[in-house]
């Protein structure tokens, strides 16, 4: 019975030391004899029992590893707090396993003097606004190195960069500037638009002014023009009538007629005046001359 048991262990000591299950996205590195023999995949394997022992365990997993903060100086000798995180992935589990002691160490040590070297070649002002090119300058660094470590870097950000607080002050004084500037332009920019504005509008209303008035003129014109065309036209024609009517038989003797009681009109509202003093003649048949003359004036030449 004890010497079942004995085998019994014995044989589970032989199945746990040959058979190795390797889960999904891991890699075990198997050495036989001490001396690397192979690379487990996810799956069944079987070992050499007491010959063959995994010696390393490996992620091939995206692994994000805190880089801890640090004192950076920019170019113009401004002190940075900055803190970042990186992104890597084992690729090579064999060069993982004996390419360096501690590549997750090697890795965060490099980052470190990577973004130091970047950022002291950038002045204040450019590590704020060039972040994209120090996260992949320090990318570019970092992979170099770690393929000798089968470690594929993907990625590093930086979370946060903070100055000193006399910096920070300054820096919020410039901006607080600058928006107060930028007031100041909108504000006068928009006086300067109201008044191009009134001018405009004054300039265009001075225009439609002078040319209704001077339409007002031409209509103004045109109607005096049109008054004085149907006055002329109007004394034509009674000149016309009057001297149709006059050579008509009997007309002279009307024109005649007319003319005595035109002058007896005459003397009449004379007479009537008391602020007018009247001459009468002391002949009287002097006036039958004087309305006589008046007739022989207005008779019209006969014609032959």
């Amino acid at each position: 019975m004890e010497i079942a048991f004995i085998l019994f262990v014995i044989a589970a000591i032989f199945v746990t030391q040959s058979i190795k299950v390797v889960p999904q996205q891991h890699a075990w590195v198997v050495e036989r004899l001490g001396k690397y023999n192979g690379t487990l995949t996810p799956g069944l394997n079987f070992l050499m029992p007491f010959i063959d022992r995994v010696a390393y365990k490996h992620v091939l997993k995206e692994i994000p590893l805190d880089i801890p903060s640090q004192v950076c100086i920019t170019r113009d000798n401004t002190q940075l707090q900055v803190d970042g995180i990186l992104y890597f992935q084992v690729t090579d589990a064999m060069r993982a396993s004996y390419g360096s002691s501690n590549y997750i160490m090697a890795i965060s040590q490099l980052a470190q003097t990577s973004l130091r070297s970047v950022i002291g070649k950038l002045e204040l002002d450019k590590t704020f606004e060039e972040r994209d090119i120090i996260n992949a300058q320090v990318v570019q660094a970092i992979d170099e190195a770690a393929l000798n470590w089968g470690v594929k870097v993907l990625r590093y950000e930086i979370k946060d960069l903070t100055p000193p607080k006399e910096i920070l002050h300054a820096m919020q004084q410039q901006i607080t500037a600058e928006r107060e500037k930028r007031a100041l332009i909108a504000a006068s920019e928009g006086r300067r638009q109201e008044q191009i504005n009134i001018a405009t509008g004054e300039r265009e209303a001075f225009i439609a002014r002078s040319e209704g008035e001077k339409q007002a003129a031409i209509n103004q014109a045109q109607g005096e023009a049109s008054a004085i065309l149907a006055v002329a036209q109007a004394n034509a024609q009674a000149i016309a009538a009057v001297a149709a009517a006059i050579s008509r038989p009997g007309g002279e003797q009307a024109v005649q007629l007319k003319v005595a009681e035109k002058s007896i009109e005459a003397y009449a509202r004379v007479a009537a005046d008391s602020t007018t003093t009247l001459i009468v003649p002391s002949n009287m048949t002097e006036v039958a001359a004087l309305l006589a003359s008046a007739m022989k004036m207005t008779q019209l030449p006969k014609t032959p």
